[in-house]
C-alpha cells in the first residue's frame, strides 16, 4: 500500500481501507527517550501492548536535546552549513534512539526492527531542512509486523527523489507519526510526551491553567502556530487532511491526556467561551536588514525553509519577524545572499486563540485593552481568523500570558458558576 501526492497541507488520503487490525501508532518525544532508563520504560510499554495482542509501530525522536546539540556543532563548524549536510547530521539522533530501543525490546524477550525514514518508505521533496512528505510505501513495515516484530521508525526524516536524507523541520517527528498512521490505515495516533495534556496555557507560566480533555483540530493548529510547543503545526494539518484523531498524553503516567479531533463548533451564544487558550513565544525577535528588497528577503528565508511573519519596509531598512526560528538560522539565510541582519528589538509574542474572532471583534478589543491597562505596550498586533497575536517586549511575555489567561479563561469555580447560572 502506498500514499501518493501531496497538496499544500500534506499527503493525499491513503487509498487503503481502514481495518480493525490497524496497528497502534505511537510517537515518543525526546524527553520520553532522553536516557537509557526512559528508553527501557518505552520498550516495556511497547512489549506489554504487543503481548496484549496489538501490533505496534512507534516513531521515536532523538534523545533529549541531542538535535539541539548537533545543530550547535554544525554552526560552530560553519556560519552557513550546507542544508544537505545539515540534514545528514541532524538525522543521526533519531537513528540512535530507534537502535537503542530495539536493543531494549530484545532484552525483554521480544523482537523489534529499527527503520530509518527512508527504510520505512517515507519519500519527500528535496527541500532540505523543511521537507514535505510526498509518498509513503510502508510495505517493509507491514512485512515486519507480519513476522511478529515491533517496528521502530525514526521520526523527523525521509528521503528525496535523489536518495538524500531530508528532515521535516522542528517537531517533524509528530508529522512522521500522523502520516504513518494514515498510511497504515489507522484512525488515531498517540503522541507520548513530557506533559500530561494540552493546557489552556503553559502551566509553567500559569499555574492554574486548565488541562483540556479534548480540543478541536483547528484550535490546536492555531495554538501550535502561535508557539505552543506541544505539537508541530504540520502534523495537525496532516491529521485534518486524513481524519486522524491524536491522543496526546504523558509517557510518565497513565493519565488520559487530551484528544485532538474533529468536534462541532462551540460557539453557542454570547455566554459561551470561545477562547481555547493562550499561547506564547518568549523570543520572536524583530530583525532589521538593509540594502535588500522585500522579495529577496522572502526568497532567501524560504530557501532555508523559514517563513516570514511580519514584514515592513521603512526608511532605516526592512524590519521583519521569523516566528519560531533561531537567530543563527535567520542570519545564515541572509548571509547566503550577501546581506547582514541584526536583531532590532528583542520581543516575544502572546496569542489569544479563538476561532470566533471573525464574529467576535471584542476579543481583539479586550486583548489590547487588558494589556494597555496593565502597562504592557504592544509593539505590533496581528489577527488571523483564529487568533490575535501581540508582540511585546521579551521581559513582559510571562506577565502578558498570565494577564490574558485571567481575562479570557474562567477558573474551574467560575466555569461551574456559569454552568449553574
Amino acid at each position: 500500500m502506498s500514499t501518493t501526492g501531496e497538496h499544500q497541507n500534506g499527503m493525499q488520503a491513503p487509498r487503503a481501507i481502514v481495518s480493525p487490525a490497524a496497528p497502534l501508532v505511537w510517537k515518543f518525544g525526546g524527553t520520553s527517550v532522553a536516557d537509557h532508563g526512559r528508553l527501557r520504560a518505552v520498550a516495556e510499554r511497547m512489549v506489554a501492548a504487543q503481548r496484549s495482542g496489538r501490533d505496534v509501530v512507534a516513531i521515536l525522536s532523538a534523545m533529549g536535546k541531542s538535535t539541539d546539540e548537533l545543530s550547535a556543532m554544525a554552526y560552530q563548524m560553519s556560519s552557513r552549513p550546507p542544508l544537505r549536510e545539515l540534514d545528514a547530521l541532524l538525522s543521526v539522533g533519531e537513528s540512535i534512539s530507534v537502535a537503542l530501543a530495539s536493543m531494549a525490546v530484545s532484552e525483554l524477550g521480544s523482537h523489534a526492527v529499527s527503520l530509518s525514514g527512508p527504510q520505512a518508505g517515507i519519500q519527500t521533496d528535496d527541500q532540505h531542512g523543511n521537507a514535505r512528505m510526498r509518498e509513503i510505501h510502508p510495505q517493509r513495515i507491514h512485512d515486519a509486523l507480519a513476522q511478529g516484530s515491533i517496528v521502530l521508525v525514526t521520526g523527523f526524516q525521509g528521503m528525496s527523489a535523489d536518495g538524500d536524507v531530508t528532515t521535516l523541520g522542528r517537531g517533524g517527528s509528530d508529522a512522521s507519526a500522523v502520516a504513518l498512521a494514515a498510511a497504515l490505515g489507522a484512525t488515531e495516533c498517540e503522541i507520548f510526551t513530557d506533559v500530561p495534556a494540552v493546557f489552556t496555557a503553559d502551566p509553567r507560566v500559569v499555574p492554574d491553567a486548565t488541562p483540556l480533555a479534548s480540543i478541536r483540530h483547528e484550535e490546536m493548529l492555531e495554538m501550535a502556530e502561535a508557539g505552543s510547543g506541544v505539537m508541530q503545526s504540520r502534523s495537525i494539518e496532516l491529521a485534518v487532511a486524513h481524519g486522524i484523531d491524536i491522543h496526546l498524553r504523558s509517557s510518565f503516567s497513565t493519565e488520559a491526556g487530551t484528544w485532538i479531533r474533529h468536534e462541532p463548533a462551540r460557539f453557542e451564544g454570547a455566554g459561551a467561551s470561545d477562547v481555547a487558550g493562550i499561547a506564547h513565544r518568549r523570543s520572536e525577535n524583530l530583525y532589521l536588514v538593509k540594502d535588500i528588497d522585500a522579495a529577496h528577503v522572502a526568497v532567501a528565508l524560504a530557501e532555508r525553509g523559514i517563513a516570514l511573519g511580519y514584514l515592513q519596509p521603512e526608511l532605516a531598512g526592512l524590519r521583519f519577524t521569523a516566528p519560531g526560528v533561531a537567530v543563527t538560522e535567520v542570519a545564515a539565510a541572509l548571509d547566503a545572499v550577501g546581506a547582514s541582519v541584526k536583531v532590532d528589538r528583542e520581543l516575544g509574542s502572546v496569542s489569544v486563540v479563538s476561532l470566533g474572532i471573525a464574529r467576535r471583534p471584542d476579543v481583539v478589543v479586550r486583548t489590547l485593552g487588558a494589556l494597555q491597562e496593565a502597562g504592557i505596550e504592544p509593539c505590533l498586533a496581528t489577527t488571523t481568523p483564529g487568533r490575535v497575536s501581540v508582540l511585546v517586549d521579551a521581559d513582559t511575555v510571562d506577565d502578558a500570558v498570565r494577564l490574558l489567561h485571567r481575562t479570557f479563561i474562567p477558573t474551574p469555580l467560575e466555569a461551574g458558576l456559569r454552568a449553574a447560572g
